[in-house]
Parts: C-alpha cells; structure tokens; sequence
C-alpha cells in the first residue's frame, strides 16, 4: 500500500510542477538570447541601451505579478488550487507564444517590441500567481513533518527547465553557425517551449483538488481575501523581505550568467552555458535537501545560516573571480552562489506558505513573492547598470549582499526568540 501511496505523491508533484518548468524555460531562454532579442527588437545606437532596454522588457513582466498575485490569487482561494492552475497556465501559454512568433523591429517597426512587452506582461501575471498557487498546493498535499521537502520541488522543478534550456542552447551553439543563431536561430527553443504547452495542459488537467482545501467550510469571497491581506500587511510587507534574497540570487546565478560569463567576463558562450547547466543541477538537488533539514531543524536556523554566508562571501568571491576570470573559476564560484541560494530557498518557500492565513493562503503567499519578484526580476537590468557606472565587474556581488540583508532582517522579524511561525505571525499582526 505504501509504494502505492508513494508514486501517487511522485506523480501529484510532477503534475502541479509542470506549470513552473515552462515559466522558468521561458525565462532562462529570454536572459539567455537577451543580445539577439535586443538586437531583434531593440535596435539603439548602443550595445549597451539595447541590451538595457530588453532587460527592461524582461523586468517589467515582473512588474505585472504583484497584480496577478491579488487578481488570480483570490480567484485560486475562491475556486479551487486545481482550476486556478489550470488558468494561469493557459495565461503564460498565450505569453509564451506571443513571443516566439513576433516578427523583427525591422519587418514591423515599434509594434514589435510592443508586443514582445505585452508577451512579457502575460507571462508576469500569470507567474504572480503560478509560483503561489503551485507551492500551496503541494504544501497542502504534503505528508506530516515534511511540508519543506514537498514545497521545496516547486522550485526543484525550475531547475530543470534551466537544465533543459542550456541543454538546448548549448545543442544549437554547437549545431549551428553563430550568425545564423543571431538571425532567427535563437527563436528555436521558444518555439520547442510552444510546443511543450499542450502536454503541460494536459498533465494538470488531471490534477485533484487538495483535501485542505475541499474541508475548508468557509470560501471567501474577493472583498474578504482583500481585507484579509490588507490587514496582515505586516506580514506581506515581512514576506517581501524574505523573497528578495531567493529571487536576486536565483536571476543572477541563471538568468545573468550566460550574459556575465559572455559580455563582461569576455569568455566563450558555450562556457557560460555549461556553468548554468551545472548551476541547474546543483540548485536541483540543494533545494530539496536543505528543504528536509529545516523540516528536521527548524526553518529559522537555515534562513539565518545562509543568509549570513551570503553577507560575508557575495561579493568576495566575485571580486575574485573577476580579476583573471576562467571557465573553472567561473563554474567554482557559480557553485557557491547556487548552494547559497538553494540552502536559502529550500527553507525559504515553506516558511512563507505558513505564515499566511489559509483563508488567504495563495492571494497573500503570491502576492509577497511578487512584490519581491517585481525588485529581483529587474536584476540583470540593475547588475548591467551597477557595472557600467561604476566600473566594477564584481558589483553584482553587492546587489546579492543587499538581498541578504533584506532575508535575514525578515527571518529575524518572523522568527522572534525561535518561536514557530504560527507564533510569530500572531506577534506581528
């Protein structure tokens, strides 16, 4: 009966995760291509403004997710975590394809980077609540003293689109000559997440509803999951704060590398591809360890212990690698970074499913990783500015430090004398 019991837990998280390996493909593929996207849809006089201006593009779709966060959110928490998912997936879809079929700023003018952005703005607001609502549920479904290790797969699940996105990426460079690549070459992988969407469809289609939820008397409706929100602002606002660090981190060592390791660092882009598949795998397997501990250990002790050795060792280990920048130096400090972040996160996304009120569960938990998102979502755009003002090749290291300080200012308010979070949020509120 147990084996049984076993798989269909395997089979529920590969089904609710679907919907977060296509946004983070998506994401990684935009980062990746971030130099012919701007050179597609972006043209300026300057390297620098063009890719300034993609990067913008790609940070406003965060913009947007704070949004989607309150407006799907409360939909999720009045219908269902199964018909919720179901929506936002077919949300990002629409974005998803919007963005591998818009034609060149030459063949269309400025109606093609606008509908590049309004593809990215799909993509926001159906990720303001995609992340939320997938976390929930599994830490709904998740068996007793292990709701860190079940929620931790949320984010697993993102690595392994990362994987798969570099796998591509590195498969074409290999295949195909460099300006085929910067002409139209780059749209192949887009096009293959396209492809992918049906068969995510039909996988969450067959998603069951969480018994939590269906036990739940009471259903909300929109008016009360607002004021619910408004009047825990205290814990969203400390929600926030805990994010920031999970999400600059994980846009640096992912999204930015490929465009460090090439643009800045000046090294080969098949080098900067093989360090982010390594990086993938690694955040996959921190993620879900480190999420087991702190169901062992307590949340607060990880998020304490990591955020701390993201303060001291960011931006050293940067401004290391930057003074003679090699594939393996490069691939060292990459793998730091990623265990930093995957430490970090693997306690980060449980401890913020329970310090929401259920009633508001998804709206509350979305909306506090949005509004973090929407500052970590613009940190290729703010690293590239932070380099270019001040010179400095290891300034992203400073930025990374900064979101530290942010995490551990947020554990430390949440998490008052070791308390449980069920404690803390009544301290707060």
């Amino acid at each position: 009966m147990k084996p049984a019991t076993s798989s269909s837990k395997i089979a529920t998280v590969v089904r609710v995760t679907s919907g977060n390996f296509l946004e983070m493909y998506d994401f990684f593929l935009f980062g990746f291509y971030a130099t012919n996207i701007s050179r597609a849809f972006f043209p300026a006089g300057s390297a620098f403004v063009s890719l300034l201006l993609t990067f913008a593009v790609f940070g406003a779709g965060f913009l947007m997710r704070p949004l989607g966060a309150i407006v799907l959110g409360a939909y999720v928490d009045r219908v269902g975590r199964r018909r919720g998912l179901i929506v936002t997936l077919s949300i990002m879809a629409m974005g998803t394809i919007l963005i591998a079929f818009v034609p060149s700023y030459r063949t269309l003018g400025l109606l093609a980077p606008l509908l590049v952005l309004t593809g990215r703005l799909l993509q926001g607001f159906s990720a303001g609540v995609e992340l939320g609502g997938v976390s929930v549920y599994l830490s709904e479904m998740a068996t007793p003293g292990h709701k860190g290790f079940y929620v931790a797969w949320q984010s697993a699940s993102q690595q392994v689109a990362i994987v798969v996105a570099a796998s591509i990426g590195f498969g074409l460079a290999k295949l195909m000559p460099a300006a085929a690549i910067a002409q139209w070459g780059w749209r192949i992988p887009f096009f293959i997440g396209c492809l992918i969407v049906p068969i995510i469809l039909v996988i969450r289609r067959s998603l069951e509803e969480t018994p939590e939820f269906l036990a739940r008397k009471h259903r909300p409706d929109v008016s009360e999951i607002f004021r619910s929100i408004a009047g825990n602002w205290r814990i969203v606002l400390a929600g926030m704060l805990l994010v920031v660090m999970t999400t600059v981190s994980f846009y640096m060592i992912t999204v930015y590398t490929p465009t460090f390791g090439a643009t800045v660092l000046k090294l080969a882009e098949t080098d900067a591809l093989i360090v982010t598949f390594c990086v993938g795998l690694s955040n996959f397997f921190w993620l879900p360890v480190t999420g087991a501990l702190s169901d062992r250990i307590g949340r607060r002790p990880v998020l304490v212990a990591f955020t701390a050795l993201t303060i001291l060792t960011a931006y050293p280990v940067l401004a290391w690698l930057v003074v003679n920048p090699t594939f393996s130096k490069l691939l060292g400090v990459e793998l730091w970074l990623s265990f930093l972040y995957g430490g970090y996160n693997g306690a980060m996304v449980a401890a913020l499913t329970e310090v929401v009120p259920a009633s508001v569960r998804t709206a509350g938990f979305s909306l506090a990783y949005s509004l973090a998102t929407a500052l970590g979502g613009f940190t290729p755009a703010i690293v590239t500015s932070l380099i270019h003002v001040t010179g400095n090749k290891a300034a992203p290291g400073l930025w990374m430090t900064f979101a530290a300080v942010c995490g551990l200012a947020a554990t430390l308010a949440l998490y008052r004398s070791g308390e449980s979070s069920r404690v803390a949020l009544a301290a707060l509120a």
